[in-house]
């Protein structure tokens, strides 16, 4: 078997097994037996082909994977579904108790209550969204 295949089944199994546990040196080592087996399909010698490896790897693991976890540990900074609609101001469609009541919010009508029970928010007034609980909006009057 030509020493360019087996690097590639290296390759392959350690790209594989990256998927499987995500910790991103395996990846790295996958790329640097690739890169090898590119060296093996030009006529490296074996001797030089494992120094090539060796120097891949290392490079990669050493700079490119604290890189790599950087991006992938950053805090997501982007609100998506529900979690985007808290703060932000709705109207009051249908008088809002301590029972229920109807808001718009972006365009689309939500139930909502108060945030203090006791409040009384009459249609039309703006509000805020203070949290999203289940399909109910928890809102407050704006000053």
């Amino acid at each position: 078997m030509d020493p360019w295949l087996i690097w590639l089944i290296i390759a392959a199994v350690l790209a594989v097994a990256e998927i499987i546990t995500l910790t991103a040196a395996l990846g790295m080592l996958s790329a640097a037996a690739l890169v090898t087996a590119g060296s093996a399909a030009v006529g490296l010698p074996l001797p030089l082909q494992f120094v090539v490896f060796t120097v891949v790897a290392t490079v990669t693991v050493l700079f490119v994977r604290p890189i790599a976890l950087r991006h992938v540990l950053r805090p997501q900074v982007a609100r998506f579904g529900v979690d985007a609609l808290v703060g932000k101001a709705a109207y009051v469609v249908v008088e809002v108790t301590g029972r229920g009541g109807r808001v718009r919010i972006d365009g689309e009508e939500w139930t909502a209550r108060p945030y203090d029970e006791t409040l009384v928010i009459p249609s039309g007034t703006t509000v805020d969204v203070i949290e999203i609980s289940g399909a109910t909006a928890i809102v407050y009057p704006r000053d």
